[in-house]
């Protein structure tokens, strides 16, 4: 069993129903933790709705490039649409580490490009682990994260099994 963390983000449609549902779909790979739900403002474009974002930790035995097939199947599942860089999604679902694999190919970076800058990544990912440390840095250290502004919009129970 390998250790992954998937991120998650939603701002059309009813983004905490479709979050929770993808929760759902990711236990069916192998046993789910679940962070905090969080508001966020949009990475890019601004003029577009706020994002709910969570982090999953995923117990699973799929190879990498399987799971992002997962991932992938799920996002279709949930009628994603790739309108424009950075925009507006019904659901978006990121490898963002696995275990301790470095990974770097046509389709995959392992760890997910950003995760060290993002909170709204961040926040979630040591929600789940408080000592968790990614490319030889403590989380709990960034100050990305002793400066974060993010809005709790639920605790860690968020979706009912």
């Amino acid at each position: 069993m390998t250790v992954t963390y998937i991120g998650l983000g939603s701002n059309l449609g009813d983004s905490r129903e479709i979050l929770a549902e993808a929760v759902v779909k990711l236990a069916t790979l192998g046993e789910v933790k679940t962070s905090k739900l969080y508001q966020s403002p949009p990475m890019g474009p601004q003029d577009q709705p706020d994002y709910l974002n969570a982090v999953v930790q995923l117990m699973t035995d799929l190879a990498p490039l399987d799971l992002l097939d997962q991932l992938q199947r799920f996002e279709q599942e949930a009628g994603r649409v790739r309108l424009r860089h950075w925009g507006e999604r019904t659901l978006d679902l990121d490898l963002l580490l696995y275990g301790d694999e470095q990974i770097q190919n046509a389709r995959l970076t392992v760890p997910h490009v950003g995760v060290l800058e993002r909170e709204f990544v961040l926040l979630p990912l040591l929600d789940i682990d408080p000592f968790l440390q990614v490319q030889g840095q403590t989380l709990k250290d960034l100050s990305q994260v002793k400066n974060a502004n993010l809005t709790v919009c639920a605790e860690r129970n968020w979706v009912q099994f």
